[in-house]
């Protein structure tokens, strides 16, 4: 069996029919769809204002005003409050980290865990063994690279079944970066379903089995990373290409 007939196979996750997002007046989102299937990472790329972090707000809740059909393990939880899709395993790793930086990284990681979760806290310290060595730092405190493990980690102690990662890769030094493509390798290889928005086509093609380009709120390509490296004028045409 091929790779994409053994993804095809695997059961719907995450479903996006017809979605369509506004902020205000100002309609963003116009139609979008996407699919993640169990065990499957699916990239989201585009230039700036495309669409992505629209998408990712409307898929979890945050978004003010959102229609279409949004359904997660089989179920409509389109309108549901944020914490209410969470608890049922869509977890948000967000564009800008959003960790509380008065608090340790301990307590960071303490206020999000679930018990009974895939990840724990000390999962995340032999991950991650740099925040183990800082584990009563203020993470407003950590460099970069540390911000952006400990919001991951704290994604992870929630338990996802699906995990949306918004630009994790975007101000970080390119060792930080490898490593962080490790990390995702890692998270793939045990089965984790993730949905990762980059502008970084290195990373992307690097990791996703299949990558969608948004522009002007619209899915507009679907393919694997083959697909898109020879579709030169579908990357010249909707991606402004970032290597690491």
């Amino acid at each position: 069996m091929s790779a994409a007939s053994d993804n095809a196979a695997r059961p719907v996750l995450l479903e996006a029919r017809g979605l369509n997002g506004w902020y205000g007046k100002s309609h963003i989102l116009q139609g979008v769809d996407i699919t993640i299937r169990d065990g499957e990472l699916v990239a989201l790329l585009g230039r700036n204002g495309a669409g992505k972090t629209t998408t990712m707000r409307a898929l979890t809740g945050l978004l003010p005003r959102v229609e279409g059909r949004l359904a997660f393990a089989g179920e409509d939880v389109l309108g549901l409050p944020t914490h209410e899709i969470a608890k049922r395993g869509l977890s948000l790793v967000p564009e800008h980290r959003g960790i509380f930086g008065t608090l340790t990284v301990e307590e960071n990681l303490a206020l999000a865990a679930r018990s009974g979760a895939r990840w724990s806290i000390q999962n995340v310290y032999e991950m991650f063994p740099a925040l183990a060595g800082r584990r009563r730092t203020p993470g407003g405190k950590l460099s970069g690279g540390e911000q952006q493990m400990l919001s991951i980690g704290r994604a992870l102690v929630t338990g996802p079944k699906v995990l949306l990662l918004d630009e994790p890769t975007e101000g970080l030094a390119p060792v930080i970066v490898d490593r962080l493509v490790d990390l995702i390798r890692d998270l793939k290889a045990s089965g984790l379903s993730m949905l990762l928005v980059e502008q970084n086509l290195d990373v992307c093609m690097a990791v996703a089995d299949r990558l969608l380009i948004i522009d002007g709120g619209t899915i507009v390509w679907e393919g694997s990373g083959a697909e898109l490296a020879a579709a030169e004028e579908v990357r010249g045409r909707h991606l402004t290409l970032e290597h690491a």
